[in-house]
């Protein structure tokens, strides 16, 4: 992928979000994951937390998220799945703005050269709302590795050519205007 090392890399600020009802710090193996890549890219992580598998409970922390003129972009991992129980993508809906459709299309196309046609079973989302980039992702670390390694540590990236989300930035709150 090219990145035009005579630009300057622009760090954004990342807030992290695990969903599940039964991990903790101390088990949450993809939070970490995800947490790693992000300073390991260069960018912050403003904050860390783990919610519940509960609609009400994620839109908060997301809203909050949004409302917080310190994050740039969320990403959460887990939830995304099709269980009675996965409702992140439910959350996001309550949320979100706009949708970047092509970044769940994209996040499957990859995961599929992995595991198949078991990729039908994940709802990974992204979007945007109140001038904040949002991403879900599966709860697995492998997912995780995967939508960061292969397209968000690209998108978030200044650098990046021929284009990249970091660049939009200033005009996600146009419509506010």
């Amino acid at each position: 992928m090219p990145i035009n090392e005579a630009l300057t890399f622009l760090p954004i600020q990342i807030a992290v979000l695990t969903v599940s009802d039964t991990r903790d710090m101390t088990t949450d193996t993809s939070g970490a994951t995800l947490a790693a890549r992000i300073t390991a890219a260069g960018h912050g992580v403003i904050d860390r937390r783990i919610v519940r598998d509960d609609a009400d409970a994620i839109a908060i922390i997301l809203r909050e998220w949004i409302d917080n003129p310190q994050v740039d972009c969320v990403i959460t991992t887990g939830g995304t799945g099709i269980t009675g129980r996965d409702v992140t993508p439910e959350a996001f809906a309550r949320v979100l703005e706009k949708e970047i459709q092509g970044f769940g299309e994209l996040f499957r196309m990859l995961s599929y050269q992995k595991i198949g046609t078991s990729t039908i079973q994940s709802r990974a989302i992204g979007g945007v709302a109140g001038g904040t980039y949002m991403f879900a992702l599966p709860g697995s670390s492998g997912a995780v590795k995967d939508a960061w390694d292969d397209i968000l540590v690209f998108q978030l990236d200044s650098r990046f050519r021929p284009c990249n989300l970091v660049e939009l930035m200033p005009r996600l709150k146009e419509h506010l205007a």
